[in-house]
């Protein structure tokens, strides 16, 4: 496997990646109670490093101190201590030139945690009510709130918290910023038309869903270095819907991507539950497919979505994807790329090693003695 394209060193921007396999955000809650990154969620990080990956993103950052927060104890980056707290895990990552991406989030409806506000309140493009339940392993339980519906002042705020967190993240080390734009959070929910029913330049069809996001994308280009790289995660699925789709199928794929491409984007992540079979239609591309074709020549194309076996995310990359991500292959096999070289084994992902009963950080996940600078 040693020739194979999955382990070609690559760049991306001016980063050099040593393979194209990297690290999927994962919703973890292991933050304090004020949202700082912890000791051993450098460990965490450090522990894909050294066993391979090309590249990682985090777990999805809280991006203001109003309505962005989705979980308790999950982690921000608003404030100067939140820097800091976070410039110990660039640090400890970087020991291994790998490059490191925070993801910037806004958990709009779907937020179920969220210590800055009084009572259950929550944010979205349309006072329209998720489906589903809350999930217990995110400390969350019942029906989720009907959100409050978002004016002018509440989108400015929406977009300077992620400038502002992005501005944060360049100074906490960071390679790079992932734009949470998938899995029903607040971006998400303005490219689907049943979760935006706006009546402004912000609803309507394709071009005018994408139109918010395109904007909070670009304000963030502009605010951070240009060699600092932003990527934008984009998805039909959602956490609490995991059959929906986009009503206008591939055409609205086209738009979403070519706008988003566009703004600025340097990288696009698509996420579903199987990135290498047809997404629009039973002949037509998966989303990653529809993302090459429709962004421009400069902005990679990063899939997600049941790639844990190496010829499935082969087949992802000659479909025309640039990189991959995996998620529960990788907690399950934080050295995914060391064993796929050698040869060996890969352990299949069990979640009550992991996710159960809650998602925070087991110990099995932290390493004892990890190699830290300031160890």
């Amino acid at each position: 496997m040693t020739d194979d394209a999955l382990f070609d060193a690559t760049s991306l921007n001016d980063l050099s990646l040593a393979n194209r396999v990297g690290l999927a955000p994962m919703t973890r809650i292991s933050a304090t109670d004020e949202g700082l990154a912890t000791n051993e969620m450098a460990h965490y990080y450090r522990k894909f490093a050294d066993g391979g990956f090309g590249f990682l993103v985090t777990e999805g950052v809280y991006t203001d101190d109003a309505y962005s927060q989705g979980y308790l104890n999950q982690p921000g980056l608003v404030t100067d201590d939140h820097v800091e707290a976070w410039t110990n895990v660039t640090d400890a990552v970087h020991e291994v030139d790998t490059p490191i991406f925070a993801q910037l989030m806004h958990a709009g409806a779907q937020s179920q945690g969220n210590p800055h506000l009084d009572g259950d309140r929550t944010l979205a493009p349309s006072a329209v009510q998720p489906d589903g339940q809350k999930a217990e392993a995110y400390g969350g339980s019942g029906e989720f709130a009907v959100p409050k519906a978002a004016d002018e002042t509440d989108l400015e705020t929406v977009r300077e918290g992620f400038v502002r967190a992005a501005r944060n993240a360049v100074e906490a080390g960071f390679d790079g910023v992932e734009l949470h734009g998938a899995n029903g959070y607040l971006l998400n929910e303005f490219l689907a038309a049943d979760a935006n029913r706006r009546d402004d330049e912000y609803g309507g069809g394709p071009e005018s869903r994408v139109q918010f996001p395109a904007e909070v994308l670009s304000a963030v280009a502009d605010a951070v270095p240009e060699e600092f790289v932003v990527g934008v995660r984009v998805s039909q699925e959602r956490v609490t819907d995991g059959d929906y789709e986009w009503p206008e199928g591939e055409d609205a794929a086209a738009v979403f991507f070519e706008a988003l491409s566009a703004a600025g984007a340097d990288y696009v992540h698509t996420t579903e539950t199987d990135a290498t079979t047809p997404t629009f239609g039973a002949d037509g591309p998966s989303l990653a497919a529809a993302a090459a074709e429709y962004v421009a020549d400069d902005t990679v194309v990063i899939a997600n979505g049941g790639l844990g076996d190496p010829d499935t995310a082969q087949a992802a990359v000659d479909a025309g994807a640039d990189l991959f991500t995996l998620g529960t292959s990788a907690l399950a096999n934080p050295d995914w790329p060391a064993r796929v070289v050698a040869g060996d084994d890969l352990d299949a992902f069990d979640p009550a090693n992991y996710l159960a009963p809650t998602a925070g950080l087991s110990d099995h996940e932290v390493p004892s003695e990890p190699p830290l600078a300031d160890d």
